[in-house]
């Protein structure tokens, strides 16, 4: 059963301020940032759309985005909230969309996510719905991002996160913001299809350039891969090709 405190996002100024202040420290303390692109964030009810490298992309993501609009994160995809120190931690702000794994809540889901723009609030998800190796790697696309854009009329900002692949002490992580995708048309499957295509090459172009990172020592070993749940199990082989990426349309 979901925790009625994270049944969808609230406004909670000062447990929000407090968990953004405390990721700013620590990734700042640990990383060295560098954000490109800031003209292009949101001023109003938009989706930011970004990869996923590493567990620890949504707290970059905190420390990086501003406060204002207001930011709610889509998912993570758990049917109990009150399991996990993340989940916990995610209701305790507030900021979440949680939504159940069997995906048979898909209503309320929608209705949780109208109130985020109706509010003026803007989401945060990562496209890929799951973590993979490869700087330049990007996986299928879901269609949530899109169908949920043509819905609601708002436009989606595709972020790349780059340099968390591999993390080590004071290694570079690279936040490029890109320009915004204006949906068109209602949310049928050939809408949707396409503006998940234009997003997964959006996507594409903004990691293009960065290299693959070498391994690093044991501490930065243990800081990528300590909260890491790799669906293969274990960290994949990078195979050959994956550098270069390819993005697939992806229903689910």
């Amino acid at each position: 059963m979901v925790a009625p405190q994270a049944v969808y996002p609230v406004h909670r100024p000062i447990r929000v301020g407090l968990v953004r202040a405390f990721c700013a420290v620590v990734v700042r303390l640990i990383l060295r940032l560098r954000v490109e692109g800031r003209e292009h964030l949101a001023t109003g009810p938009a989706i930011y759309c970004a990869n996923h490298l590493n567990w620890a992309d949504p707290i970059v993501m905190l420390a990086v985005l501003p406060g204002r609009p207001k930011l709610a994160m889509f998912g993570p995809k758990e049917a109990d909230m009150t399991k996990g120190g993340r989940n916990r931690l995610i209701s305790w702000a507030g900021i979440g969309i949680p939504y159940r794994p069997e995906k048979n809540d898909l209503i309320e889901t929608t209705r949780r996510v109208q109130r985020v723009f109706d509010d003026g609030w803007v989401m945060f998800i990562f496209g890929e719905g799951r973590i993979h190796r490869g700087e330049r790697e990007l996986l299928p696309l879901a269609d949530g991002t899109a169908y949920f854009a043509l819905r609601s009329g708002v436009p989606i900002i595709p972020i790349a996160v780059n340099g968390t692949s591999w993390m080590g002490f004071r290694r570079l992580v690279r936040v490029r913001v890109g320009e915004a995708i204006q949906p068109e048309g209602r949310p049928n499957r050939e809408n949707v299809e396409a503006l998940t295509a234009r997003t997964g090459a959006a996507l594409r172009a903004l990691v293009a350039d960065f290299p693959d990172r070498p391994e690093p020592g044991r501490f930065g070993r243990w800081l990528t891969e300590r909260f890491n749940d790799w669906p293969e199990g274990a960290r994949p082989a990078l195979g050959e090709g994956d550098g270069a990426g390819t993005e697939q349309r992806a229903a689910g």
